[in-house]
C-alpha cells in the first residue's frame, strides 16, 4: 500500500490548512480538452495548426490568424446527444442525455499596412470557446467480491498503523466535528454511518467491516452507483498576428479560462435481510486561470504550409465546496445516518502543456489536407496550497502519467466555388501508465470522501460537414463531430499488499461515452 503509506507522513504536517485538495485524476480531468470551436474548425477534426483561415486556430496556433485578408465575425451553436454505456460483471445500463449549447463566437480584425513586403498586414482576434464539457450521467450496477466497507475499514487500518491517537473515540462525531480536517475524512465518514467499527474503540487501529457476523463477512449482493456530472471550461482569447512577405506568419494568444463543474455520486450496497449500505458524495468546483499559446506558420511554396506552435500550461487558482451523506442498515437497528458538514478547500493547478507539429497542402482552388501532431506533457500536472506548497498527490502524477500524443487529419473539397465537404479523425491516446490502466496500483481518490474514480484508456473523433457561401460575405457551415471515450470505472480503489497482489479487490465496469454533436456556424466577412 505504497501510495497510501506514503502520504500518511505528508498529510500529518497539513492538518488543519486545507489538507485535501483534487486528487491526480481530476488534475487529469480539469486539464483535458475537447474538439469544440467553428463548425469548419470541428468538421476537419480541428487539424488547423498549418492552415490557418479559421478563427478557432487562435487556441491551438494563433499564427493562423494572419491568413486572414479580411475582417470576420462568426457564432457557433451545438446540440450534443451523450450516450455512456457499463458493462459491470456481465451488468449493462445505458445512460443518455442531449444537451444545447452557445460554443462558440469569435472577431478577427484584419489591418493591412500597404507594403508589397516585409509586414504586409496585422490581424487581431477576440473568440470565447467551450473547451470542454463534463455533461453526462452514467450508471453501473452489478456485484463483486469485496465491498466499500472493507476498502475504508483497510484504509483506516493503515491511517492507525501510523498514528497512535487514530482510534475509534477519535473518529466519533463531537461538538467540534469536522471530519474534513481529519487524516481520512472517509473513514470518520464510515465510522460515524456505522460502516465500520472498532474491536476496542479507545485503543490504536482494529478496525472492521461492519456488515458480517461470527460466520464471517456478509456476501454484496448488489452494489449501484450512479454519477451525474456537469459544467465546462470555458475559454476566452485576445490573440494577435502578422504576415512577413506572405511567407512567414507568426502569432500569439493570451487567454482567459473558467471552471465550472459539478459532481453527484450516489452509491448503494445491499447484503440481504433489508441490510445495506448508502454513500453520497456531492462535489463542486469553480475557479479562473490564465495561459498563453505562440507559433509560426512557414509557406515555403504555395501549396504547402508548416506550422508550429507551443501552448503554456493553464495556471489555475480553484476552489472545491462538498458534502457527503453515508447510511447503514444492519439487523433490526434503526438506520445509522451521517451528514457532514459543508467543506471548502481552494487551491493552485498547472495543468500540462502542449507542443503542435503541423502540415498542410493546398490543392489550388479544389481542396486541401492539413495533418496535426500534438504531445501532450501530462506528467507536468502540479497540485498545491495558494502558497504554493505542493500536494503529495504531484509525486503519484509522476508516477502514473506520461506524455501523450494526438493525432488530427482534415481535408476538404470544394465542388463548386460556393459549396466544400469536409471530413477528418482525431485519435487522442491515453497518458495513463500501464500499471493504472492495469489496475496494479492503489489510487488516492479526490476530495475527501469520494472513492469513485474512471481511468482514461483513449478516445477517437470522426468527423464530417460542408459549407455554403451565400454571398461573397455571408457563409454558412454544418458539422457532426462522432467521439468514442473509453474508460475504466471504480467503485473504489484496490489496496496493494507487502507482497504486491491485492488485499482488497475492486473490478472495474467498463465505461463507453459515445457522444454525436451537430455544430452551426454563421459568419459574415467584411
Amino acid at each position: 500500500m505504497k501510495k497510501i503509506v506514503s502520504s500518511i507522513f505528508v498529510l500529518v504536517s497539513f492538518i488543519g490548512v486545507n489538507a485535501f485538495a483534487q486528487g491526480e485524476m481530476d488534475a487529469y480531468k480539469y486539464s483535458q480538452q475537447d474538439l469544440h470551436g467553428t463548425a469548419r474548425y470541428s468538421s476537419m477534426a480541428g487539424a488547423f495548426g498549418a492552415l490557418g483561415g479559421d478563427i478557432s486556430a487562435m487556441t491551438t496556433n494563433p499564427a493562423g490568424l494572419g491568413i486572414y485578408r479580411s475582417s470576420e465575425v462568426v457564432a457557433t451553436l451545438n446540440l450534443s446527444s451523450i450516450n455512456a454505456k457499463t458493462d459491470w460483471t456481465g451488468s449493462k445500463i445505458d445512460q443518455k442525455k442531449t444537451k444545447f449549447n452557445f460554443d462558440n463566437i469569435a472577431y478577427v480584425g484584419y489591418f493591412p499596412t500597404g507594403n508589397y513586403s516585409g509586414i504586409k498586414g496585422w490581424n487581431v482576434g477576440f473568440a470565447y470557446n467551450r473547451v470542454k464539457n463534463f455533461n453526462r450521467r452514467y450508471r453501473m450496477s452489478g456485484t463483486q467480491l469485496y465491498s466499500v466497507a472493507d476498502y475504508i475499514a483497510d484504509i483506516t487500518n493503515l491511517y492507525a498503523a501510523e498514528n497512535s491517537s487514530y482510534t475509534g473515540d477519535n473518529l466519533l462525531h463531537t461538538e467540534d466535528y469536522n471530519p474534513y480536517n481529519s487524516y481520512n475524512p472517509i473513514s470518520v465518514i464510515g465510522y460515524n454511518a456505522g460502516l465500520i467499527g472498532s474491536q476496542a474503540p479507545s485503543q490504536t487501529g482494529g478496525f472492521f467491516n461492519e456488515f458480517g457476523d461470527d460466520s464471517g463477512l456478509w456476501p454484496v449482493e448488489s452494489a449501484d452507483l450512479e454519477v451525474i456530472e456537469k459544467g465546462a471550461i470555458d475559454r476566452y482569447d485576445i490573440s494577435f498576428a502578422t504576415n512577413i512577405s506572405d511567407i512567414v506568419f507568426l502569432g500569439a494568444t493570451v487567454a482567459l479560462t473558467d471552471v465550472d463543474y459539478s459532481y453527484r455520486s450516489y452509491y448503494t450496497e445491499t447484503f440481504g435481510h433489508g441490510d445495506y449500505l448508502n454513500l453520497d458524495n456531492g462535489l463542486s468546483t469553480e475557479g479562473n486561470g490564465y495561459s498563453f499559446n505562440v507559433g509560426a506558420i512557414v509557406r515555403p511554396i504555395d501549396y504547402l504550409r508548416l506550422g508550429v506552435a507551443y501552448n503554456s500550461p493553464t495556471w489555475y487558482k480553484l476552489t472545491d465546496y462538498y458534502s457527503s451523506v453515508a447510511e447503514s442498515r444492519i439487523g433490526d437497528t434503526k438506520p445509522w445516518v451521517e451528514e457532514t458538514p459543508g467543506g471548502v478547500t481552494d487551491y493552485k493547478l498547472r495543468t500540462n502543456d502542449r507542443w503542435i507539429f503541423s502540415a498542410a497542402g493546398i490543392i489550388g482552388q479544389y481542396g486541401l489536407i492539413s495533418v496535426d501532431y500534438e504531445l501532450n506533457n501530462y506528467k507536468g500536472m502540479r497540485l498545491s496550497d495558494l502558497d504554493g506548497r505542493d500536494y503529495f498527490d504531484n509525486d503519484f502524477i509522476k508516477e502514473d502519467y506520461k506524455t501523450s500524443g494526438t493525432l488530427r487529419i482534415g481535408a476538404e473539397a470544394k465542388i463548386t466555388p460556393q459549396f466544400s465537404i469536409r471530413a477528418g479523425g482525431a485519435w487522442v491516446s491515453s497518458p495513463v501508465q500501464s500499471q493504472v490502466k492495469n489496475g496494479e496500483v492503489e489510487i488516492i481518490t479526490s476530495s475527501r470522501t469520494i472513492p469513485h474514480y474512471t481511468v482514461d484508456k483513449g478516445k477517437n473523433y470522426y468527423t464530417v460537414g460542408f459549407g455554403y457561401r451565400f454571398t461573397p460575405r455571408f457563409y454558412a457551415d454544418l458539422a457532426c463531430v462522432y467521439k468514442e471515450q473509453k474508460e475504466d470505472l471504480y467503485a473504489f480503489s484496490k489496496t496493494i499488499g507487502d507482497d504486491n497482489l491485492p488485499y482488497i479487490d475492486s473490478t472495474p465496469s467498463s465505461l463507453k461515452t459515445n457522444t454525436t454533436r451537430i455544430s452551426l456556424t454563421l459568419g459574415y466577412k467584411f
